[in-house]
C-alpha cells in the first residue's frame, strides 16, 4: 500500500524537478547554449512547431548560436519568432543560415534574471508541496478505512516530509548554481 504511494510521490516529484531544471536551461545567461531557443515556436507549413523541427541548432562559439534552417522558405518565420521571444536576441539571417549573437548582459539585466529564476523555483517548491499534500491526505484516507495502522500513517507522513526536504534542496542548490551562473562576468 505505502510502496505504491511513495513510488507516485518521488516520481510526481522527480517530474517536477525535470521541469525546473528545463526551465532554468531556458533562461539566458552570458553563453549561448540551444536550451535558450527551447520556447521559440516559428509559425512554419500551416502550424505551429517548436524551432528545432524546422532547423539545427549548434554553438559553435561562446558567444553564438547557429540555427541552419532545413528550408529556405521558412527563413523569415524564424527570424521573426526568435525576436518575437523576447529573449534580447538580434537573429541575422544569412541564406538558409541565421547567425544569434549573444551579448553580453549588463548587471540590471542580470538582476531581472536572477529573480525570474527564483519565480521558476518558488512555483517549483508549491508544486512540491502540493505534491506532499496530496500524498498525506492518501496516507491519512488509508489509515481512516484501516488499510494501514496509526504508526504506519505517522511514518507515512516522515517519509514524505523526507521526499519532499530531499527535492526542495535539489531546486535550492539549481538556483544557487543557475544564479552564479547569471551573475558570471
Amino acid at each position: 500500500m505505502l510502496d505504491k504511494l511513495y513510488k507516485e510521490t518521488r516520481e510526481r516529484m522527480k517530474k517536477t524537478l525535470e521541469s525546473v531544471t528545463r526551465e532554468f536551461g531556458t533562461v539566458r545567461t552570458g553563453k549561448a547554449t540551444p536550451q535558450l531557443l527551447d520556447k521559440v515556436v516559428v509559425q512554419a507549413y500551416g502550424t505551429q512547431m517548436p524551432l528545432n523541427q524546422v532547423g539545427t541548432i549548434s554553438t559553435p562559439e561562446p558567444r553564438l548560436i547557429v540555427v541552419q534552417v532545413f528550408d529556405k522558405s521558412t527563413v523569415g518565420e524564424v527570424v521573426k519568432s526568435i525576436q518575437a521571444a523576447d529573449l534580447g536576441l538580434n537573429p541575422q539571417p544569412d541564406g538558409q543560415i541565421i547567425r544569434i549573437p549573444i551579448p553580453a548582459l549588463n548587471e540590471e539585466r542580470r538582476l531581472s534574471l536572477v529573480k525570474q529564476c527564483k519565480n521558476i523555483a518558488e512555483d517549483s517548491r508549491v508544486a512540491l508541496r502540493n505534491i506532499r499534500r496530496d500524498a498525506n491526505d492518501e496516507a491519512k484516507k488509508l489509515e481512516k478505512d484501516k488499510n494501514i495502522s496509526e504508526d504506519q500513517q505517522h511514518d507515512a507522513l516522515d517519509e514524505i516530509q523526507k521526499f519532499t526536504d530531499e527535492h526542495i534542496k535539489e531546486i535550492d542548490e539549481l538556483l544557487a548554481q543557475k544564479e552564479k551562473e547569471i551573475m558570471e562576468i
